[in-house]
């Protein structure tokens, strides 16, 4: 309440007036109380659409940052496949593994890694695996072969499971038994 309707709402008896004199100094605080209300509301919605525009534009300028670094790689994909002499083959293959090498080394750049997973104990929340086969010089559940590379965030975050064939040495124990393995 406000000084004025402090002053209003005294207890000075029973009359009319001064309880009119209160409820008019009330509805004054309430309607002055009901403005700032509005006033704040549009205050934070203006806020939460300057932080969105905000936000988007930041997120455009870093996609746009990124497809600029992408470009060279781009470049270079496109004067391998434009290179038409059959003899150029090694040197073919030379330029697209450096290329191979630039985007890896993009990706290094954002923070994004492949990691070796041959020879890991199989994890299922970085590894899919597409099939099992038995190899008795490698530990059970280890990776035995990538099909593909998984991708990771320096944070831990799995961008891509890594598909790879995992070791099942109960595999080699059944073959064994059915006389058929050695």
């Amino acid at each position: 309440m406000s000084a004025k309707t402090d002053e209003a709402c005294k207890p000075a008896g029973d009359s009319t007036r001064a309880i009119a004199a209160c409820v008019e100094s009330l509805e004054e605080d309430l309607a002055n109380t009901q403005e700032k209300f509005v006033r704040l509301a549009a205050d934070f919605d203006n806020f939460k659409k300057r932080n969105a525009q905000e936000s988007d534009r930041r997120a455009r300028a870093q996609k746009q940052g990124f497809i600029r670094e992408l470009l060279p790689v781009i470049d270079n994909l496109e004067r391998a496949i434009a290179v038409d002499d059959a003899a150029a083959l090694e040197p073919l293959r030379a330029g697209v593994r450096m290329t191979l090498q630039q985007l890896h080394q993009l990706l290094r750049h954002h923070g994004i890694e492949s990691e070796e997973t041959v020879g890991q104990r199989f994890d299922p929340h970085r590894h899919e695996a597409l099939r099992t086969r038995c190899d008795e010089t490698m530990p059970d559940d280890a990776v035995l072969e990538v099909y593909q590379p998984g991708y990771y965030h320096r944070e831990g975050e799995v961008l891509r499971p890594a598909t790879v064939v995992v070791n099942d040495l109960s595999q080699c124990a059944s073959t064994r038994r059915d006389g058929n393995g050695g």
